[in-house]
Parts: structure tokens; C-alpha cells; sequence
């Protein structure tokens, strides 16, 4: 036998036994061995990692700078604008307020006269019988309820209030046919006192397009409002964002070329658009 190592044979089944994969080593030029590793060396950024760096950054609707370009446009639009409806005391935005549920102000405006003529006090009010005051304030709609929330409102205030009507939010509630939207009219425009937003339908309908709430609820679209707007702009925001909704941005056909805010709403409905629209902006 010849001296040395014998080489391997190979195995019976016809496959060799403990076979390794042969390393690949890098070839080597003439500058030096081959870099094994082509991604970049720490502390360097490719292109694509900075333009992601320099993204734009995400729409936020609520944010503070969006929500104060918003008040400036309503500023601009609509300076030194307050409540569209008629009255010269408390009790008499009381009542023009209560008569407005589901009516118009331009149909209140047009009753009261009249009828703060017919009953000039509080106490001439609190003196009536629901009946009595029907009549007067028909073509407002819903002049029976209505007509029993005005007298028993006046009867209240005479009774517990010593005929003025009360400064607060909590005694407010207590006169029949008084919800928070009411109470908000009150304190807000009579007495200047900032105790919430004011939400009507236009408030309810232009708070959601501008995608500042997502919710139909009134209580729900005052807390969110109440949450972004600053407390010193609350009454002043109900009263412009009322007068947008009146003049143009209204329900049908929102004249969104003459609209200061067009550049900030992105509503599906609108009838002009320099933006982008968003299809959750809710109408």
C-alpha cells in the first residue's frame, strides 16, 4: 500500500458524506481587499432617510395655530357682530331666545316687537295663562310648548328670583323651557359672562365641516369647542361662526370662493377648493 493519505471514497448510496459549502472569500483588487459590507458607514445618512427626515408633518385639525387662523378669518369676516335677535333687557333676549328653537330669527324679530308692546314686564308675563300667549307667538312654531316655557319662565323668576333674571348657569336651568344653548345666549350676550359655546344648528354644521368635532350631539360638539377655543373668544366665536352660517357658509350650495376660511376646510361639499378635500369631514 502507498505511503500518504488515501483519498476519500465516495459513500455507497452515490453521495459524499460530511460535504462542506466551500467559502466564498472576496476577491482582491489591485487597491486592496474587496469591502465586503456596501451599506453606509455609521453617522452617514442616505438621501432617502433625509427626505423622510424633512416629511411634511401629519394634518391635525385641533391644532393651535389651525384654530387661530380660524377665529382670525371670522374676525376679519365678521367684526364686532352679535346676536341677530331683537331685545333691550335680559328678559327680553330670555324670551326671543326661547321663541327661536326651530324658527328663524328674522320670524322672532318680527313677533316681539308686538308683543313686548302687549306685555312690557316680566310680570306682566308671569300673569298669563299659557293660552293667552298662543296667539302672539303662533308663527314661530311649536307656540304651544313654547308659550307655556315663557310663562312659566316669567312665573319662576317673579316668584324665586325676585323678578330679575338669574346670572348663572345652574339657576338658568331651573326656568322651564331653558337648556344650556338658551342659558349660553344669555349669560353670554346680556351679562358678558363666557360660561360656554353656543350651539345652533349653523355651529353644529359649520364645527364639523372645519373638522373640529366629530359629534352631532350639542353637548358634545360644546365640550369639544369649549376644549380648542380660548375661553374670552366663546361668545364671540358662536356669534361669527352664526353669522358664516347665515351668510356664506350656508347648507346649500356655501359660497366657499368668498370664504376667508376656504384655504383652512377641507369639506366634501364644497363648491370652490384651492385644498385638498377630506372625505371625513363630516357635513
Amino acid at each position: 500500500m502507498p505511503r500518504g493519505n488515501m483519498p476519500r471514497q465516495p459513500s455507497r448510496s452515490g453521495r459524499h458524506e460530511r460535504v462542506s459549502r466551500p467559502v466564498r472569500v472576496p476577491a482582491k483588487t489591485a487597491a486592496g481587499p474587496a469591502i465586503r459590507d456596501a451599506s453606509p458607514l455609521p453617522g452617514n445618512k442616505s438621501k432617502a432617510t433625509a427626505a423622510k427626515k424633512k416629511s411634511v408633518p401629519a394634518y391635525d385639525p385641533l391644532s393651535a395655530d389651525r384654530v387661530r387662523q380660524i377665529i382670525a378669518g371670522l374676525d376679519q369676516m365678521y367684526p364686532g357682530v352679535t346676536c341677530a335677535l331683537q331685545h333691550r333687557s335680559a328678559w327680553e333676549l330670555l324670551v326671543a331666545t326661547i321663541l327661536s328653537a326651530q324658527s328663524t330669527d328674522v320670524r322672532v324679530n318680527m313677533v316681539t316687537p308686538e308683543l313686548f308692546a302687549k306685555y312690557p314686564t316680566v310680570q306682566h308675563f308671569a300673569r298669563l295663562e299659557p293660552e293667552q300667549l298662543q296667539p302672539d307667538i303662533y308663527s314661530t312654531g311649536f307656540f304651544r310648548n313654547k308659550s307655556k316655557s315663557v310663562a312659566g319662565a316669567a312665573r319662576k323668576i317673579v316668584s324665586d328670583f325676585g323678578g330679575e333674571v338669574p346670572q348663572t348657569m345652574d339657576e338658568l336651568l331651573t326656568l322651564p323651557g331653558v337648556a344650556r344653548k338658551t342659558a349660553n345666549v344669555v349669560l353670554g350676550t346680556w351679562f358678558k359672562k363666557n360660561e360656554g359655546v353656543v350651539v345652533d344648528t349653523h355651529v353644529t354644521r359649520i364645527s364639523r365641516r372645519l373638522e373640529l368635532t366629530k359629534h352631532d350631539d350639542a353637548q358634545k360638539i360644546e365640550r369639544d369647542l369649549m376644549q380648542i377655543i380660548p375661553r374670552d373668544r366663546w361668545t364671540d366665536f358662536s356669534h361669527e361662526v352664526i353669522w358664516h352660517g347665515r351668510k356664506l357658509c350656508v347648507a346649500r350650495g356655501p359660497k366657499c370662493a368668498d370664504c376667508a376660511l376656504e384655504k383652512l376646510c377641507h369639506a366634501a361639499d364644497k363648491t370652490w377648493s384651492t385644498v385638498e378635500i377630506h372625505r371625513i369631514a363630516k357635513l
